[in-house]
């Protein structure tokens, strides 16, 4: 395909702002239910993760605007996510779940201009190992990330806790990034493999949604169903113990209550024999 520096900026930027605004649609949701149940909190921070080390290989290649701005953008809301984990889900402190955010913001900031600067000049120098390396890590950590996500929707046998239009926003954003990189002068394999992942892995997600979500609706409907079928248990069902009215165990009862305050210690048992046995012949 032809070079197009015009296409290549538009699809970027369409890439771009669905990276920047996918996960509004899930910070939204955990915020509004007060629950992060069902989201994993190692996919948000995995994902998050990954941002510096896409945003390193984007840098020291120098890749369209749109592709540097679109990891930083992607892993800020992430990190937003996981805090929003450690607070609902946790049930951590809001003030920790804030330090928790800037303190992981900053260190892999910190990280990302590091290696930035100490790579550039190998790089330039026409050694592209380290380069390439950090692109693949970006691959490997965002798609071991939606291994733990896969688990709770096994756990679950639905997708529950995470945005559908989050995922769907996620896909159509990897599509544009795949696209803008097709009209570039010399195509970029490594961000094609990580975008083209984050297309099929978000696209499992979403098919598993439309299969188990309309199943796991009908369990429930069918459990309701079953529950208003049960009759109520009727009054004379349920069972209540009658009172006792034997006098006889009543009388027998006092009888050795007697017996045992009346004997002072140390008494022999003829001398708590010999306490009037008329309670005990009152109730024969």
């Amino acid at each position: 395909m032809p070079a197009n520096k015009v296409a290549e900026n538009v699809l970027g930027t369409i890439g771009a702002i669905c990276w920047t605004v996918q996960l509004i649609p899930q910070i939204w949701k955990s915020w509004r239910s007060k629950s992060t149940d069902g989201l994993s909190l190692w996919l948000v921070f995995l994902w998050g993760f990954s941002g510096p080390f896409l945003g390193v290989y984007a840098i020291v290649q120098d890749l369209n605007v749109p592709l540097i701005l679109q990891p930083h953008l992607f892993a800020a809301l992430c990190f937003v996510s996981w805090a929003q984990c450690l607070y609902y889900g946790k049930k951590r402190s809001r003030n920790f779940a804030v330090v928790s955010f800037l303190a992981v913001c900053v260190l892999l900031g910190g990280f990302e201009a590091g290696m930035v600067f100490a790579i550039s000049p190998s790089f330039h120098a026409g050694h592209i190992a380290a380069v390439q390396f950090f692109g693949i890590m970006s691959s490997v950590v965002i798609s071991l990330a939606l291994l733990p996500q896969y688990y709770e929707i096994y756990k679950h046998k639905e997708v529950v806790g995470i945005s559908i239009m989050f995922m769907l926003v996620d896909c159509l954003g990897g599509v544009f990034s795949d696209l803008s990189l097709a009209f570039k002068a010399k195509f970029n394999v490594i961000p094609a493999v990580t975008y083209s992942l984050v297309v099929v892995l978000d696209g499992i997600v979403l098919l598993l949604a439309l299969i188990l979500n309309p199943r796991a609706a009908r369990r429930l409907r069918a459990l309701k169903d079953a529950e208003a079928a049960l009759p109520a248990p009727a009054i004379e069902d349920i069972l209540v113990p009658a009172p006792d009215t034997n006098p006889r165990v009543d009388v027998e009862e006092k009888a050795v209550e007697i017996r045992t305050r009346d004997v002072p210690p140390g008494a022999s048992h003829d001398t708590e024999k010999s306490v009037p046995d008329a309670i005990v012949v009152a109730s024969q």
